[in-house]
């Protein structure tokens, strides 16, 4: 997790850091004499407050890729439909891809905004049993760009995670940026108390996502987060007239298939194209259909 404060000097070494408070850089650092003290070393109490927030949350699930535009979004938008259909679960997306928020366009859910109650933020819902928190409902515009260092995308991260009134939920979605950075670690720290159910990892099938995919993997390793298994995405082309599928991206290396087979993962399905996910306001209904496809 990125560890520097906004105000700090060129060459920080991190408020964690052993260095912290003592190192050349730290000299004339409004920080220094905090972090020299030893008190930034300390656990975050907002781990602890998350804790308590998301002790009425049954099971969080996080969706990462590591490659970017291999439908990682619409593959938790999916999920999340198809967990509260049926109305029988309470279940909740939450978009922390800071500086690409897609989700709130693939729920059909742009431009709504986010109002503050004595609970705090009160999310959007798409339906009664499926509510949305993205930054994109904070923005003025879709078109607005959020160019924010790690600090300031970590503690939004913490406000979306301890201050929405997310209430009892069965199911947390957390839909993640590209990437192992700061927003992967600071939702990994955040909910270290609270527990992670896991991670669905997203792929495609060709090799140049799988290289980005596999390191992934390791970060799951080496922040000791379970990795539920593995979904290929776009995983051939059904032609909707002759019925014959081709392979838009083609497994050269045996694909998401292969890949678990060499690190012992699950390969929880492939998602083939569908032109139709593409289409504006292509109905709930659909959505989950889709996201039950084997």
């Amino acid at each position: 997790m990125a560890d520097i404060p906004t105000d700090a000097p060129e060459h920080c070494p991190g408020t964690t850091s052993e260095q912290a408070g003592k190192s050349s850089a730290c000299q004339g650092c409004p920080n220094q004499t905090i972090c020299a003290s030893g008190a930034t070393k300390a656990p975050d109490p907002a781990i602890e407050e998350i804790k308590l927030k998301m002790a009425t949350v049954k099971h969080k699930i996080l969706v990462l890729s590591g490659k970017g535009g291999v439908g990682k979004s619409t593959f938790s938008a999916h999920l999340a439909h198809a967990l509260s259909s049926g109305d029988s679960k309470e279940v909740a997306l939450l978009d922390i891809d800071i500086c690409g928020p897609s989700i709130p366009r693939i729920v059909g859910l742009e431009g709504e905004q986010v109002h503050q109650s004595g609970s705090g933020w009160s999310p959007v819902y798409v339906e009664d049993n499926l509510a949305v928190m993205s930054i994109g409902f904070l923005l003025g515009s879709p078109d607005d760009a959020v160019i924010w260092r790690g600090p300031k995308k970590n503690g939004m991260i913490k406000q979306f995670l301890r201050d929405v009134d997310w209430g009892e939920l069965d199911y947390l979605v957390v839909d993640t940026p590209p990437g192992t950075s700061d927003e992967h670690l600071s939702v990994v720290q955040y909910l270290s108390g609270a527990g992670i159910d896991g991670a669905v990892i997203i792929t495609t099938p060709q090799e140049v996502s799988l290289q980005d995919v596999r390191k992934e993997i390791r970060f799951c390793q080496k922040v000791k987060l379970p990795v539920i298994g593995v979904v290929e995405n776009m995983s051939g082309f059904v032609c909707p007239k002759c019925k014959n599928t081709s392979q838009i991206f083609p497994p050269t290396t045996g694909g998401a298939q292969r890949m678990c087979e060499e690190l012992g993962l699950t390969l929880l399905g492939k998602v083939p194209l569908d032109p139709r996910i593409g289409i504006k306001n292509y109905c709930s209904s659909n959505l989950t259909s889709a996201a039950h496809t084997d």
